[in-house]
């Protein structure tokens, strides 16, 4: 990614669904090419328990992950990563070595809380 960015409209933006969801189960993924851990998040009733791939193993173990909630992108269409069909899209910012932390409320929100 470049260090600037293109300027978008409102509605560019309003494209992206980012909500928020618990993790509710966790599994490692020792077969991914980088190591990753899988990941299931509740959304809520509307969008439901969705699951993803995550190389998020520097900071973060399976056990840690479980109950913490996240923001994630849900209107990605579904994505074969190796063997693992990923749903949806947990974001994160790069920490000084690039490893990925987790973009999460610094209160709780209801799952399914969109964005904006």
């Amino acid at each position: 990614m470049s260090g600037s960015s293109q300027t978008i409209g409102f509605d560019d933006f309003l494209k992206v669904d980012v909500r928020a969801g618990t993790i509710v189960r966790t599994e490692p993924y020792p077969e991914a090419r980088k190591p990753a851990i899988k990941v299931w998040v509740d959304f809520g009733e509307e969008i439901g328990v969705r699951k993803t791939s995550a190389q998020l193993t520097k900071h973060y173990t399976p056990e840690s992950l479980l109950g913490r909630q996240v923001a994630a992108v849900v209107n990605f269409p579904a994505k074969q990563i190796g063997k693992f069909m990923s749903e949806m899209l947990v974001v994160g910012f790069p920490d000084t070595e690039g490893a990925v932390v987790l973009v999460t409320p610094d209160k709780t929100v209801p799952n399914g809380g969109r964005l904006f």
